[in-house]
């Protein structure tokens, strides 16, 4: 339940070579590193509803701790997998459709930010976010 909430980007760490790892054209990465993201949380159980606003989209996301699901990246990139947790840590592991790899995401609260951590290809990248 401490992830519930709307938290606002505020700071990045490796984001544009996270993104260059993932493909992201160079464009894209330059926009994706200050998209405004705004993620606004509702937990109720194992059951989590999640909106993503960013200056690119708005997407509405639900899913349960455990069951596999489809998601699409801002990029287009189309995911499947799922989240689970482990101990106050959102952990997901998702497969790319397009080539097979692995991405793994974590989620946590530390002190009074949300940070979001990404690992893709060796390569890690930690977003950072604020109340709003």
């Amino acid at each position: 339940m401490a992830f519930n909430g709307t938290w606002k980007a505020d700071r990045n760490e490796n984001y544009e070579k996270f993104m260059e790892a993932m493909g992201v054209n160079v464009v894209k990465r330059k926009l994706g590193a200050h998209d405004n993201l705004k993620i606004t949380i509702q937990q109720d159980g194992n059951k989590f509803t999640v909106k993503e606003s960013s200056n690119f989209r708005t997407i509405d996301i639900e899913f349960t701790l455990g069951v596999n699901f489809e998601y699409s990246l801002a990029d287009g990139t189309e995911l499947s997998g799922s989240w689970n947790m482990e101990g106050n840590k959102l952990v997901g592991t998702f497969t790319r459709k397009d080539n097979g790899k692995a991405l793994t995401a974590y989620r946590e609260i530390v002190g009074d930010e949300l940070v979001q951590t990404y690992v893709y290809e060796g390569v890690e990248a930690k977003r950072f976010f604020k109340r709003g």
